[in-house]
């Protein structure tokens, strides 16, 4: 009997990656429909500094769900290939 337990483990990791960037994505566009919200009140400092700062984070969003997202599908894709090719053959 050959246990395999790394590749198990390294496609888990993936989906929570592909998980954490789908959820990244979605905070994002929600901060963003907050920012047009925002963008409805009369002008203060107060609203303008939201605004940046909501930009900002919408920014960090985007790239961090990105980084996540490339990442989990190499590893996804990486995992498969090796799963495919380490079977054994009877």
């Amino acid at each position: 009997m050959n246990y395999r337990i790394q590749p198990d483990l390294d496609k888990f990791v993936a989906i929570l990656q592909l998980l954490a960037a789908a959820i990244l994505a979605l905070f994002a566009i929600l901060t963003l429909v907050n920012l047009v919200f925002i963008t409805t009140r009369p002008e203060t400092i107060s609203v303008v500094n939201a605004i940046i700062g909501q930009g900002v984070l919408i920014i960090c969003l985007s790239a961090l769900a990105n980084i996540l997202f490339r990442k989990g599908l190499k590893q996804l894709r990486a995992g498969d290939a090796g799963a495919d090719s380490g079977q054994e053959q009877d």
